[in-house]
C-alpha cells in the first residue's frame, strides 16, 4: 500500500452537499481570516495571513491583540471552532448549519468574552457578488461529512506538498492555505523582482513583487474576474509566465493548460484514482516547475536540493 492509499485518504470530491457547504466554509474562513490582518505584522506576500494545515483542520498563526495572545482553528473532526488563548481560557464554537451573518456575531461575541477586541473589514474578498458577514443570510450549510471529507482530502496531500517544497533551498512559502481564494499552496521564488503588474491592487502587488512559481490545490467553482472551474483541482502557474510556458509537457496526460485561467491544472479526481496518487503529484509538480523555471531562466541547479527530498 502506498502512503497515498492509506486507509481514509484521498477521499472522493465533491460530495453531494459540498457545493453549498463549501460556499459557507468558505465565507466562516474569511471571518476568521480578517482577524489575522487585524491580529498579525503583514510579512511579505501576505504570508502572515495564511493558515496552516493540522491533524484536525485549519489553523491560525499565533495572533496578538492588545496584551491577548491566542490562536483559532477550524476542527473538521469534532465540527467546532476553537479559540484559545495563552492563559488557558478557550471558547468553542460549534460548526454546524447556520447563515454567516450569525457566524460572524458568534465569532466576535465569542472573542470580546476573551477579552479580545478586534475590528475587521467585514467584505469577503475575491469572491463574485460578495456580501459582507452582517448581511449575508444566504450562505448557510454545513454537512459534516462534507467537510470532514475536504479536510482529509488536505491532509492527504500536504506532506507531498512538503516534500516538494524541500527539493528547493531557495526562497519558498511554507505550505499554507489562503482564505481569500480558498486554495492550498506552496510557492517557489527566482530571488529577482517581478516587472509591476499594470492595474495590479495593492493585496496583488504584494503577493507578485517577486517572481514566482507557484503549486497547489483549489477545490473549483467562480474566482471572481476569471470565470469557474467545475472539479477540484490541483495547479501550476509561473509569474510572470515564460514565454513558451503553456506548450509545455507535464505529467500525468491528464494534465492541461487553461488558457482562460492561465495556469496547468490536473484533476483532484486523476491524482486520487490512480496507483499512487503521491508520485502522480509529484510528477506533475515537478514537470511543471521544470518547465516553467528553465524557461523563465531560474538557477535550476543552483535552487535545488542535493538530496532529492524523500524519506
Amino acid at each position: 500500500m502506498t502512503d497515498g492509499a492509506a486507509a481514509g485518504a484521498w477521499p472522493p470530491l465533491p460530495l453531494e452537499g459540498w457545493r453549498e457547504t463549501y460556499a459557507t466554509l468558505h465565507m466562516w474562513t474569511q471571518v476568521v481570516g480578517k482577524v489575522c490582518i487585524a491580529a498579525t505584522t503583514l510579512a511579505n506576500h501576505w504570508w502572515n495571513i495564511a493558515f496552516r494545515v493540522t491533524s484536525r483542520g485549519f489553523s491560525t498563526p499565533l495572533l496578538r491583540a492588545g496584551d491577548r495572545i491566542f490562536a483559532m482553528e477550524f476542527d473538521f473532526v469534532a465540527h467546532r471552532l476553537l479559540i484559545r488563548c495563552e492563559d488557558g481560557s478557550s471558547e468553542t464554537l460549534p460548526l454546524e448549519p447556520r447563515t454567516v451573518a450569525d457566524f460572524y456575531a458568534a465569532t466576535m461575541q465569542a472573542l470580546a468574552r476573551l477579552g479580545i477586541a478586534v475590528r475587521i473589514w467585514t467584505m469577503p474578498v475575491e469572491v463574485p457578488e460578495p456580501i459582507r458577514f452582517e448581511l449575508d443570510t444566504k450562505h448557510r450549510s454545513y454537512d459534516p461529512t462534507a467537510a470532514n471529507a475536504f479536510f482529509r482530502a488536505l491532509v492527504s496531500m500536504t506532506p507531498v506538498l512538503e516534500r516538494f517544497r524541500c527539493r528547493f533551498v531557495g526562497k519558498c512559502s511554507p505550505v499554507h492555505f489562503f482564505w481569500g481564494s480558498f486554495d492550498l499552496a506552496v510557492t517557489r521564488f527566482s530571488g529577482r523582482r517581478a516587472p509591476a503588474r499594470p492595474g495590479a491592487d495593492a493585496i496583488t502587488r504584494e503577493a507578485y513583487s517577486h517572481e514566482v512559481i507557484s503549486h497547489g490545490f483549489w477545490p473549483g467553482g467562480d474566482f471572481a474576474g476569471r470565470g469557474r472551474v467545475e472539479e477540484p483541482v490541483f495547479y501550476c502557474y509561473a509569474l510572470p509566465e515564460p514565454d513558451g510556458f503553456k506548450r509545455a509537457r507535464a505529467e500525468p496526460t491528464a494534465a492541461a493548460y487553461d488558457e482562460k485561467f492561465g495556469e496547468f491544472f490536473l484533476p483532484y479526481e486523476a491524482v486520487r484514482t490512480a496507483a499512487d496518487p503521491e508520485s502522480t503529484l509529484l510528477a506533475f509538480m515537478e514537470s511543471t516547475y521544470q518547465a516553467a523555471a528553465k524557461l523563465a531562466k531560474w538557477d535550476v541547479d543552483g535552487l535545488t536540493a542535493r538530496t532529492s527530498g524523500s524519506r
